[in-house]
């Protein structure tokens, strides 16, 4: 009897040999195979523990969080349409929960989640049903007009921290709104719980430091550009960190803590350079959507490259 297909390369390995060699494949398939030829060995799986912590304002946080636009079906899939739907279909309240309860099995105790109905109902069941204890920073989209609604909506529903949405930070800092960005944070620090801002553009961080609005944690997209679709004149496309050079210059000097995020922008970078790039120039924490099956191995990469030797110059701010 033959043995299981396991693998994708053993798939397309199976399938050369019907087909007679190599000349059979496509460009795909052969490219496909020669990355993962290349792929480094996956690590062991990580036993049950914990993953190195750092605080935000007393907020004990695991450096490797889970994202939450996978769950709420969200997915930079650039030119796929139905990617979303898809994730609608695999991130049912089961799943959801599972992934949850697998995140803290692994020593990841946060997850950072939108601020919506839907998420207020899968945490509520989570936490009071389910036995869940995991923290959630909430990601807020304030209005212009009542810029506090959302906020207290997420204090309301139990949320440990609060930050302002990386659209929001994008559009407040470049139509010059830093006194409105100023009042959302006080609503959260009034609260009693650290307050952030987010941000795709470097001029986030920027403005708001010289303003000294003095948040508790920066949001802001970090990665690599040598991967395949990385095309600096389109950053929405395909790219969420237009400059990740001058990114890791500004961020140096920045004193609060930095929860580095779409470091693996959108599945085009493997977690073991990601999560290494990320935290070797100067991220405090790295914001990561999983699926409950990439669990594993990215709580395991994080915890032997946090646990070895870091070549890192920025001086952990958390």
């Amino acid at each position: 009897m033959a043995e299981p297909i396991s693998t994708r390369r053993d798939l397309l390995k199976a399938g050369l040999a019907a087909a007679g060699g190599a000349a059979a494949l496509g460009l795909e398939e052969r490219a496909l195979l020669a990355r993962e030829a290349a792929q480094p060995p996956a690590p062991a799986a990580l036993a049950p523990g914990a993953l190195p912590t750092g605080k935000i304002r007393g907020l004990t946080v695991s450096r490797l969080i889970c994202g939450g636009n996978l769950i709420s079906s969200f997915a930079h899939s650039r030119d796929l349409m139905y990617v979303s739907e898809l994730l609608k279909q695999y991130f049912t309240d089961e799943k959801v929960w599972e992934t949850l309860h697998l995140c803290e099995e692994l020593g990841i105790n946060t997850a950072i989640l939108r601020t919506d109905e839907h998420v207020f109902r899968i945490l509520d069941a989570y936490w009071n049903k389910q036995g869940g204890k995991i923290q959630w920073i909430a990601q807020t989209t304030p209005s212009d007009d009542q810029p506090e609604v959302g906020i207290r909506q997420a204090i309301d529903h139990g949320a440990k921290a609060c930050f302002l949405h990386g659209g929001i930070g994008d559009r407040w800092v470049k139509e010059g709104r830093m006194a409105l960005l100023g009042k959302a944070l006080a609503v959260i620090k009034d609260a009693g719980l650290p307050a952030g801002v987010a941000g795709h553009d470097l001029e986030v961080p920027q403005a708001v430091e010289a303003a000294g609005l003095e948040p508790d944690f920066y949001m802001k997209t970090f990665h690599r550009s040598d991967y395949w679709s990385y095309t600096k004149d389109r950053p929405k496309d395909n790219s969420w960190c237009a400059d990740p050079e001058e990114t890791f210059k500004v961020m140096a000097k920045v004193e609060r803590p930095w929860i580095a995020y779409k470091i693996l922008a959108a599945g085009a970078i493997h977690p073991r350079a990601g999560f290494r790039y990320a935290f070797e120039h100067g991220a405090d924490f790295a914001c990561v959507g999983m699926f409950d099956f990439q669990l594993r191995e990215d709580a395991a990469i994080a915890r032997e490259i946090l646990s070895g030797n870091l070549k890192r110059e920025r001086p952990w701010r958390a």
